[in-house]
């Protein structure tokens, strides 16, 4: 089975416009998200995905500078991005991965692929209580053609999971639960204070020799409790919660 993990990217973002080339420790956040799915053992080929529009031009000039895979695809309709991207890469599955998530741990990514290999999913994920920012699920290629040829509502073209995931009578939709209770840990990027947070974070434990794991944030938060109040206010999935806006409308 060939699985390429696809890294979601764009400049565009509304609430923090760039992010995904926002420096930590003097490298750009796509940088430490590709690095540390480097280390997984299971991923066969990493791919950045972003959109055919010149405002992600310097997303395409990163990724060419430093030798990353990049497609280009449709801005609004992710899901086609996703499909599209898949077909050209001659994927078999697919994590799916945003440019929101520096902190990605390869271990659970690797426990992650593995829950989906062994299980025969179309649909695998981190589920349960765990800190948002961990965010990682593995989606068969069928499934996404599937999804591709049938999703209609906004919410399900902007993102890629929620027509697999909320059709469980066409598809085998499965999850890793591994965390409680840590639902209120934010270690994403998508405000001005949670860059303030994975900045401490990564100043604090970054190392050139190998990633840090979720264990030693997890670890640092405890030691300094004020740290995981800077961005504690926001509130989580808020993209998601749009687009079901829109399905409304």
């Amino acid at each position: 089975m060939r699985l390429i993990a696809i890294v979601q990217a764009r400049m565009s973002s509304e609430r923090l416009p760039g992010k995904v080339l926002m420096p930590f420790v003097g490298k750009p956040v796509l940088s430490h998200i590709v690095e540390r799915l480097s280390y997984c053992k299971r991923i066969d080929q990493i791919i950045v995905a972003t959109s055919d529009q010149e405002s992600d031009n310097p997303i395409h000039d990163f990724c060419d500078l430093n030798n990353i895979n990049c497609y280009r695809g449709n801005l609004n309709d992710v899901l086609d991005r996703y499909y599209c991207a898949a077909n050209a890469y001659k994927a078999d599955a697919v994590l799916r991965i945003t440019g929101d998530c520096p902190v990605i741990d390869p271990i659970i990514v690797d426990a992650v692929i593995t829950g989906f290999m062994c299980g025969e999913f179309d649909c695998y994920g981190l589920g349960g209580d765990f800190p948002d920012g961990l965010d990682c699920t593995v989606y068969s290629f069928s499934a996404i053609e599937n999804a591709w040829r049938n999703a209609e509502l906004n919410s399900e073209r902007e993102h890629v999971g929620p027509y697999i995931e909320n059709n469980p009578q066409l598809f085998k939709n499965g999850s890793l639960k591994i965390f409680k209770g840590l639902s209120n840990h934010r270690w994403t990027l998508d405000e001005k204070n949670d860059y303030e947070l994975l900045e401490n974070i990564f100043n604090a434990l970054y190392s050139d020799e190998a990633p840090f794991l979720s264990s030693d944030i997890l670890d640092y938060l405890k030691s300094n409790p004020k740290i995981s109040k800077i961005n504690s206010h926001i509130l989580r999935n808020e993209g998601y919660i749009e687009s079901l806006k829109k399905d409304k409308i």
